[in-house]
């Protein structure tokens, strides 16, 4: 019987490949360029911090039920305090994404990043529309009404039923969440990996570089 061959070619030595060029170093840095000292540099670290509080509340929320966030006490401060950390969450995140838009994050091999980033944009927004839809009061209710009319005009109304509360609260507390925890994990992983983008070289080195070709 001949030998058994196995070629280089296979998803898992592709991702093993991948894992191996990151190190303490690079997940846990203790150096930074001095460009990010900036403030522009700190709204992605205060998205992540508002997206701890949300989580950290909303599974308080989850744990205790609508009568307890609906009821004045520690369950009404538990809900303010999830609402405004998604408040916080989405202030700083369109912060983080408009200023590396125009820093063109995408640059230096880091499109992957930046097409994370935007899913987790877009992910976010379903999460926080069906989180407003779980709140159990009027708002919710009549926000349910008029959705279920644009749902329906759109085609998807039959199995996006905004009405269904079980649906609405399965994919608010755990479905989402999920995919949302994923995406920016996986984020943080390759800014980590490759690092985080550097400002657009100065005109003077530009004409530099031009000069030298």
């Amino acid at each position: 019987m001949g030998s058994r061959q196995t070629g280089p070619t296979n998803w898992t030595a592709a991702v093993r490949g991948r894992l191996e060029d990151i190190t303490w170093d690079s997940l846990l840095p203790t150096e930074q360029p001095v460009y990010v000292r900036s403030v522009v540099y700190s709204f992605g670290a205060l998205t992540l911090g508002s997206l701890v509080i949300v989580i950290a509340s909303g599974i308080l929320l989850a744990a205790n039920g609508p009568f307890w966030w609906q009821t004045p006490g520690a369950g009404v401060f538990v809900r303010g305090l999830h609402f405004w950390g998604v408040q916080t969450f989405f202030f700083f995140m369109i912060l983080h994404l408009t200023a590396q838009f125009f820093m063109g994050s995408w640059r230096l091999g880091r499109g992957g990043t930046w097409i994370l980033g935007v899913l987790s944009f877009a992910t976010s927004v379903i999460t926080a529309f069906t989180g407003y839809l779980s709140r159990g009061d009027f708002f919710s209710q009549w926000n349910q009404v008029q959705s279920k009319d644009a749902f329906n005009g759109a085609g998807i109304g039959a199995w996006f039923n905004v009405l269904n509360n079980g649906q609405i609260y399965g994919l608010h507390i755990a479905v989402l969440p999920a995919i949302l925890v994923a995406l920016v994990s996986l984020h943080l992983l390759l800014v980590r990996r490759l690092g985080v983008v550097p400002p657009y070289p100065a005109d003077n080195q530009l004409e530099e570089k031009e000069a030298e070709r």
